[in-house]
């Protein structure tokens, strides 16, 4: 067990993992050119409220900043070995309190309409809930962004409501935040339903 990047809780060390299609993987500074190919693309970042990357130096600063310290997962094909996306949890802004992590994500364009993001989706709430031991997973989407609203109600999370002027995107303005979230017990329920 580790402390997590605040010092003040015990954490499992992240791990690499797998599933049907894919192998999710933590960023090292190596992926850098690999999530600079899809992370300059304009139809990318926007729609989660991030300014497409200007350079490989800029992607390998956020794996540096932001990708490293919160232990984001690179997605990988595995018929292809390339980062095509990210996946991560990280602190849970709404629930400080509770034993909550927030899940993220980003996909390359190509890869859109395939599936990819809900199935990387599916293995990181899993493994949220049953290796970590959360008691529930936080997400957040802006009221525009449709497809990671379909992602999130294939993974069964619950709306909440929308905070109106939250979050503030890379231009400076402030978007409205779509606030979901997932409990144990629902994931358990869920996964019951399935293993019938």
């Amino acid at each position: 067990m580790e402390k997590d990047r605040h010092g003040n809780k015990e954490v499992c060390p992240m791990k690499s993992l797998e599933t049907e299609r894919l192998t999710l993987k933590m960023f090292t500074l190596e992926d850098a050119e690999e999530l600079y190919a899809y992370a300059r693309n304009p139809n990318v970042g926007p729609h989660a409220g991030w300014s497409p990357h200007k350079s490989v130096h800029e992607s390998k600063e956020i794996i540096k900043q932001l990708f490293i310290p919160v232990e984001t997962w690179a997605i990988r094909l595995k018929d292809q070995d390339r980062v095509i996306g990210s996946i991560g949890l990280e602190h849970d802004k709404y629930r400080p309190d509770a034993n909550s992590k927030e899940l993220g994500y980003s996909l390359a364009e190509e890869f859109w309409r395939q599936g990819i993001m809900t199935e990387a989706a599916k293995e990181v709430i899993r493994f949220g809930f049953e290796e970590l031991a959360l008691e529930q997973i936080g997400i957040c989407t802006g009221t525009a962004n449709i497809r990671s609203q379909s992602v999130i109600r294939k993974c069964g999370f619950k709306y909440e409501g929308t905070i109106r002027r939250t979050y503030k995107i890379y231009d400076g303005t402030l978007r409205d935040s779509m606030v979901y979230s997932l409990l144990k017990e629902e994931y358990e329920a869920m996964k019951e339903k399935e293993e019938q």
